[in-house]
């Protein structure tokens, strides 16, 4: 295929079928360091597309250098959107996000551009593809007791207590997820039920559009080799610097931002609790425990309409050199109908 052919919205449109007929997006997922986004901008500059972030840690807009959002090149190359759109101080969620993604997604089809959505929380593709549940506003007075919880008693001993209250929901959150385990106790306070029993009932539904996927599954002994790399070239790039303005906001430290992969590490050497080098290897071995559960999820989870997910295994230096018949592979691949 030329490099020159262009793919316009009339291509996604044409269809015999009602099921086709609906607007089509592209999710283009995997776990850390699999270079996602570097073929996220390459559909998009083929495909004429807007890259649409599915990070959860990428939307904070003081974490640019230790998430590894894309460049202020690269956000000049391709539309880009819901990158470092909230403050560190206001967590975002899943039904916030889903909600932010379709009204991105309905601009672009508007403008006549490709929704490629791209990044690591698995979650946040299940939620747009498959519908969400709806949890009621949580009670502040419930809120402040989950986190007086989990500040006096810990994540280990918090997670015990959900765990004699709810035990479907502590089954699925690791112990010393602290997030996560003040986040389904602060609702099962507030509304008298578990996680795990909202999220059976969808009320937010799949939306009127189709969706493929890309996949990208390279070698786990390549994306621990590169996030280590990646975690040295973000201290050069001002990693220490970026967390000390993070920290100096006096932070609640159960909030996502303060949770992202490097961040609790610096903000322990800062304190002087551990050496930087120390700090430095906590932080590559957590998000390799990170990558091994990206791994399994991405592989166990159908992202796409009817089958309509092609997996990459190759390896992140083949990737980057993807020849003109594997992108134009691809690009048939996304322009399929029914």
């Amino acid at each position: 295929m030329p490099s020159s052919t262009a793919v316009t919205s009339l291509d996604y449109a044409e269809s015999q079928t009602p099921t086709a007929r609906l607007p089509l997006a592209l999710f283009v997922a995997g776990p850390t360091c699999s270079g996602k986004s570097a073929l996220a901008m390459m559909m998009a500059d083929r495909l004429g597309g807007v890259v649409i972030n599915a990070d959860s840690m990428q939307i904070y807009r003081e974490l640019r250098v230790l998430t590894a959002r894309p460049s202020l090149d690269d956000e000049a190359r391709v539309p880009h959107a819901l990158y470092g759109v909230r403050p560190a101080a206001e967590p975002g969620n899943v039904a916030w996000w889903r909600e932010a993604a379709l009204g991105e997604m309905a601009e672009a089809h508007r403008r006549g551009l490709l929704p490629i959505l791209c990044g690591g929380t698995g979650l946040y593709f299940s939620a747009l593809r498959n519908g969400l549940s709806e949890i009621p506003p949580i009670d502040p007075d419930a809120r402040a007791e989950a986190r007086a919880a989990l500040a006096i008693l810990g994540p280990q001993a918090l997670h015990s207590e959900l765990a004699a209250r709810d035990a479907e929901t502590a089954a699925q959150i690791r112990p010393s997820d602290s997030q996560r385990v003040a986040r389904a106790y602060e609702v099962l306070l507030s509304t008298g039920r578990g996680l795990a029993s909202w999220r059976s009932h969808v009320t937010l539904p799949p939306p009127p559009w189709r969706f493929r996927a890309i996949h990208l599954d390279p070698p786990r002994a390549e994306l621990h080799a590169i996030a280590a790399r990646r975690f040295d070239a973000m201290l050069a790039a001002g990693a220490q610097d970026e967390v000390r303005a993070l920290s100096e906001q006096g932070l609640d430290p159960a909030l996502p931002a303060m949770r992202a992969h490097g961040v609790p590490e610096l903000l322990a050497h800062s304190r002087g609790e551990m050496t930087l080098d120390t700090a430095r290897n906590q932080a590559v071995t957590n998000t390799h425990h990170y990558i091994k559960r990206q791994t399994t999820w991405f592989r166990h989870h159908e992202l796409a309409d009817d089958g309509h997910m092609h997996t990459i295994h190759a390896s992140i230096a083949d990737l980057a050199q993807l020849s003109e018949s594997g992108i134009a592979d691809l690009t048939r691949f996304i322009r399929e109908v029914g």
